[in-house]
């Protein structure tokens, strides 16, 4: 794959470009959905404590500008600049500081790194964010989740909705996919489809039958808990959008994920997040066991 194996040396060097040495905070142009997160979750922090934006920045010996691109993740922090400021916005959730710490850190070698320059950048950021999750809960209406696709699913659909890539990029996006599926090993991953996403022919019945077979067999190989929600759901109001809740390492860091036109979008405001949290609870209860849901999914299977 030439043109993902060209990227490598690329990603690295925008890695060093943007890590902090020695305590220096150098500029970043374009930060990634976890470093803004975690600027985002120092400004929750510093905005609790009633600490205003000039303190903050008098306890660093930086400008108040600079503090204001702390917490939009263009500047990044070391370890110790980070706990002091911590302390200095008096958090004692130890286990919190420890996830910032960790989310601070610079990162070499990641997998999603060689594909930077073919992804959208949303997608190597939803990559990240699915290898750092402690589980993941999904719901789709009209698409097979895209960690369960098929390599003939997601080829077909790649050639329907971005017709006109190049045969080389085409497949390295399809690989990404594939890539994505080690998520599924790592931690809990617990995924409610609409009836309407199995009905969907996406490259054919052939194409079809054969993504229907492999959901039937992926809880027997990962940790997967897959569930349907038929046509015939009664209470089910619908949800007219795919999206999946991330738990982070603590709660405070759990994020939603959605699907937009523009791409991936990543949601962490605690009111949203809770609002999410309900109407999964409500999608939950809708779903059919997961027995059920398999003998569903193969009566679909026969109708091909």
């Amino acid at each position: 794959m030439t043109t993902v194996a060209a990227n490598i040396e690329h990603a690295q060097c925008f890695s060093e470009l943007v890590t902090d040495r020695g305590g220096r905070m150098t500029s970043r142009p374009n930060p990634t959905a976890r470093q803004a997160r975690l600027g985002a979750e120092l400004r929750k922090l510093r905005e609790s404590a009633g600490v205003p934006n000039r303190q903050a920045a008098a306890l660093l010996g930086v400008s108040p500008t600079q503090i204001s691109h702390i917490e939009s993740g263009r500047i990044g922090l070391s370890e110790e600049r980070l706990r002091r400021m911590a302390e200095f916005y008096d958090c004692d959730n130890t286990a919190l500081m420890d996830a910032l710490v960790e989310m601070s850190l610079p990162r070499f070698g990641n997998w999603w790194e060689d594909y930077r320059g073919v992804m959208p950048p949303q997608a190597l950021d939803l990559a990240e964010l699915e290898h750092d999750a402690s589980y993941i809960r999904a719901f789709e209406v009209v698409h097979i989740p895209g960690v369960l696709q098929t390599e003939e699913h997601v080829r077909a659909a790649s050639v329907f909705f971005e017709p006109n890539l190049s045969e080389e990029i085409r497949e390295a996006r399809v690989s990404f996919r594939m890539r994505r599926r080690e998520a599924l090993d790592s931690h809990p991953y617990d995924v409610i489809i609409h009836e309407a996403a199995l009905r969907m022919r996406v490259g054919g019945s052939e194409v079809a039958r054969a993504q229907l077979e492999h959901l039937v067999q992926a809880p027997e190989r990962t940790s997967l808990i897959l569930r349907v929600i038929p046509f015939t759901a009664e209470g089910f109001a619908g949800a007219g959008y795919a999206m999946q809740y991330v738990g982070g390492v603590v709660p405070q860091l759990d994020t939603v994920q959605i699907d937009t036109t523009h791409g991936a979008e990543f949601i962490d405001a605690a009111a949203r997040l809770n609002r999410y949290r309900t109407l999964f609870e409500s999608i939950d209860k809708a779903a059919l066991p997961q027995d059920a849901s398999l003998d569903l999914i193969r009566r679909i299977v026969q109708e091909l």
